[in-house]
C-alpha cells in the first residue's frame, strides 16, 4: 500500500504539534511559512511513497545494489533494471532520471553520492551537494511536483550523518527559494536515530515562526 504526500505531515504541521522544536545552531535563514510547508521529514518506505520522483542512492553502474538501491530496484521490477543498463553508469555526484515503472512513483533519480574520506571533505561536501542539486533539478525538468529524497550517502559510503543532513538541507532551502515547480521535498529517513538528526538540523535552515526575529540571511 502506497503513502501519499498528503498523509504526511509538512515542517509546518510538525512545528505546531512540537514534534520539531527550535533548536540551538545558529538560524541562517528568515522564517517563510510556504515554505516550511513544502518540506517533510517521514520515517517510512521510499518504494512506498506515492511521489513524482524519488531518489535513489545508487552506485556508479546504476544497476542495483544493496540497501535502498535494491530495495527500489526490487520494488520497480526487471524494466528498471533494463533501462538502468542503457544509461551507461553515472559519475560521483550525477543523477540520472528512468521511469518508475512498478513503484507508486512515477521517476527515479538515480544519484551517485561519495564514498566518505575525511582527508577529502571538501570534495565530498561538493560531490553530495551536487546529488541534491541535481536531483532537485530534474525534478523540475520532468515537471515538478514531489520529491523524496533517501539520505545519500550515509549507509555503506559512510557520510557522516550529520554533516550530510546539513548538505542536503541547505541544498534544498536554497532551491526551493528560487524556484517554484517542486510542491514538496519529502526526506525520507529509515530509523529513529536519523529521523531525530533530520528533525535537530533543519530549524536552522527552515525555522519555526518565533525564531524569526533573530536570524541571519544565508544566500
Amino acid at each position: 500500500m502506497s503513502t501519499s504526500p498528503s498523509d504526511i505531515p509538512t515542517l509546518a504541521d510538525l512545528y505546531s504539534s512540537g514534534e520539531v522544536v527550535a533548536g540551538d545552531g545558529e538560524v541562517k535563514y528568515n522564517h517563510d511559512e510556504v515554505l516550511n510547508k513544502r518540506v517533510s521529514i517521514w520515517r517510512g518506505d521510499i518504494t512506498k511513497l506515492k511521489a513524482d520522483m524519488i531518489v535513489n542512492a545508487a552506485n556508479s553502474s546504476l544497476l542495483g545494489g544493496g540497501g535502498v538501491d535494491g530495495a527500489i530496484h526490487r520494488a520497480a521490477g526487471p524494466e528498471l533494471l533494463d533501462e538502468c543498463k542503457g544509461l551507461g553508469g553515472a559519475e560521483t555526484g550525477e543523477t540520472k532520471v528512468t521511469r518508475g515503472y512498478e513503484l507508486p512513483s512515477k521517476y527515479v533519480a538515480h544519484t551517485v553520492g561519495p564514498i566518505y574520506s575525511s582527508k577529502h571533505k571538501e570534495k565530498c561536501q561538493n560531490q553530495l551537494q551536487s546529488c541534491y542539486e541535481s536531483s532537485l533539478n530534474l525534478c523540475k525538468k520532468y515537471d515538478g511536483g514531489v520529491i523524496g529524497f533517501s539520505s545519500i550517502s550515509t549507509g555503506v559510503y559512510g557520510y557522516p550523518i550529520k554533516d550530510a543532513t546539513e548538505i542536503a538541507i541547505k541544498t534544498t532551502r536554497k532551491f526551493l527559494e528560487n524556484d517554484q515547480s517542486v510542491t514538496r521535498v519529502i526526506y525520507v529517513v529509515f530509523s529513529k536515530k536519523d529521523e531525530e538528526v533530520y528533525k535537530s538540523v533543519i530549524p536552522n535552515y527552515f525555522p519555526p515562526p518565533s525564531s524569526s526575529s533573530s536570524m541571519t540571511s544565508e544566500k
